[in-house]
Order: structure tokens, then C-alpha cells, then sequence
């Protein structure tokens, strides 16, 4: 995570893991659609602390949504993203706030 090189391709495994789970029908890299950009995502947490701890809640957030972070509009739970690929687009977030 830290040092790697900034995010700018759509086409890294996290885009394609945002693409599978249609995580881009309220979601997009860099512009507000339902819910906040990821870059914006990534950017708030990124300095957050333990990047582990940071991974895991954010996987968690995915899997079982939240409220009352980003604005009125709760993020529904996506259960059906497995713990694998909700890791992996957690950290794929997380490094674009680096």
C-alpha cells in the first residue's frame, strides 16, 4: 500500500472488482453519483491509522453497509461480496487516498 504508485488505471483488479459488483451504480472513481467518489473514500481514510484495521472496516462497511458517514443516503449491505473481494476493493480504495 504505501509507496505504491498512485491509482489511475480502470483497468487494476479492484476496477474490475468494482465493475463485478456493480459497486458502480452509486459509485465512481472521481465524481459524486448516490455515494461519494472512491478517491474521496480513500482520501478521508488513508491517514486513518493501522492500514489492516483500516482495510478491514472498510471491507466490513461494504458487506454490511453504513449510515450517517457520507450524508443521508445509507449504503446498502452487500453480502454477496465475498470477504476476499471486499478486502480487495477496500484496499484498492485505500491507496487512491495516498
Amino acid at each position: 500500500m504505501a509507496g505504491t504508485a498512485p491509482v489511475s488505471a480502470a483497468d487494476t483488479h479492484g476496477a474490475k472488482l468494482a465493475r463485478s459488483n456493480a459497486c458502480l451504480a452509486c459509485h465512481q472513481i472521481d465524481a459524486r453519483r448516490v455515494g461519494p467518489p472512491f478517491r474521496e473514500i480513500g482520501k478521508r481514510y488513508a491517514g486513518a491509522g493501522d492500514p489492516a484495521a483500516t482495510i478491514e472496516y472498510l471491507a466490513g462497511t461494504i458487506q454490511n453497509g453504513g449510515r450517517g458517514r457520507w450524508g443521508a443516503i445509507p449504503m446498502p449491505a452487500q453480502p454477496r461480496v465475498s470477504d476476499a473481494d471486499a478486502r480487495a476493493l477496500a484496499e484498492w480504495i485505500l491507496n487512491m487516498g495516498e
